[in-house]
């Protein structure tokens, strides 16, 4: 009988335990004031000038990306995600920003080292790795990853986009999401103007990751114009340009 309620007792115990630790887990993501992160007074003049286009607040809410997370933004390019990505995570977070060396050597420069300067990058890990093998072996279960306006880019580089999504899947965690979006190409023109206009056709991009095993589950509007006929470079818009933001999940 008092074997039975001790065992009875360590049961409940370690019942409550793992309640303790579920609302410590939860606790310890949760979703930050994303309109006040896009407010904090220390973000560039020139990032703020980019949020008229990208909305950012919108772009966090659908991410979902929160406190205590682990990220990996794809080419990162001179950082404007990363850094958002880097305040929603916090500092018990981590966001890890992909660039290949010659993205790098030919458009960022210097332009990401010096925005790792500031304070609120220091949950921040930059990750110089090519597009086939972007990931290092040491990073898995990531929460998320986004790949925003660039998967056009590697089209028309020599990259194995197969591999890379591979690779991608592979570093998320069971469940965990690929936020991707894009400029849209019109019907037809698939990776075509990928170099020339820098636009996609967005049924190949969701051919390549559900062919890779990802499943989408949302996608947004918010980027949406149907009113673009998608016939300019995205650089010289003749209206804002008509872009796409997809949500896929790794299966459980």
């Amino acid at each position: 009988m008092i074997g039975t309620v001790f065992r009875r007792a360590m049961r409940i115990g370690a019942m409550a335990a793992i309640a303790m630790l579920a609302v410590s887990g939860a606790r310890a993501q949760q979703a930050p004031d994303y309109e006040a992160i896009v407010a904090s007074p220390d973000r560039a003049d020139g990032d703020r000038q980019a949020d008229v286009r990208r909305k950012p607040a919108k772009m966090l809410a659908f991410i979902g990306v929160k406190t205590g997370m682990k990220v990996l933004d794809m080419e990162a390019s001179a950082g404007y995600t990363t850094e958002l990505l880097a305040r929603a995570v916090g500092p018990s977070g981590i966001v890890y920003a992909q660039d290949s060396a010659a993205v790098i050597e030919r458009f960022v420069k210097d332009k990401f080292d010096i925005r790792a300067q500031k304070p609120v990058m220091k949950n921040v890990v930059h990750v110089v790795r090519d597009f086939d093998d972007p990931i290092p072996p040491d990073v898995a279960n990531l929460d998320i990853i986004t790949f925003f306006f660039a998967y056009h880019d590697i089209t028309y580089m020599e990259v194995d986009r197969a591999k890379m999504n591979k690779k991608m899947l592979a570093a998320l965690k069971p469940g965990g999401f690929l936020i991707i979006a894009d400029h849209s190409a019109k019907p037809g023109a698939g990776i075509s103007v990928a170099k020339t206009l820098h636009r996609i056709e967005e049924s190949v991009v969701r051919q390549e990751l559900e062919a890779a095993g990802f499943k989408l589950v949302e996608e947004a509007n918010f980027l949406r114009n149907p009113e673009d006929p998608r016939e300019a470079a995205v650089f010289r818009p003749q209206q804002p340009n008509d872009e796409f933001v997809l949500k896929y999940q790794k299966p459980m």
